[in-house]
């Protein structure tokens, strides 16, 4: 049993968050309305994920950087976390290229 991948999974979505409220670009902005699209976007994937996993589709695999605990049968600790990584990020990706493409947009004579 190891922490080793759920703490790189929070650091990272330490630092992605941190960039984004620097910068205002998803949490920084409006942290209401975000909260709300991450939790959606969460729930939606862990639902996918507990479909796959009643179908056979997804499973866990034992690993040597995992915690080893389970929140569901199938469902490790890590998953929740990660979903939520990978929503934060896209919506920062998302919303600092509508940045970058605004500013583009300004500075076209």
């Amino acid at each position: 049993m190891s922490i080793l991948y759920l703490t790189f999974l929070l650091v990272s979505l330490a630092g992605v968050t941190a960039l984004d409220v620097r910068h205002r670009l998803f949490l920084g902005r409006d942290p209401r309305r975000a909260l709300a699209v991450l939790g959606i976007g969460v729930g939606f994937f862990l639902l996918w994920d507990l479909a796959g996993i009643a179908l056979g589709i997804f499973f866990r695999a034992d690993g040597p950087f995992a915690t080893g605990i389970l929140l569901a049968p199938d469902l490790p600790l890590e998953e929740p976390v990660f979903l939520l990584f990978l929503c934060e990020l896209t919506m920062v990706l998302v919303c600092g290229a509508e940045r970058m493409l605004a500013h583009r947009r300004k500075e076209l004579p």
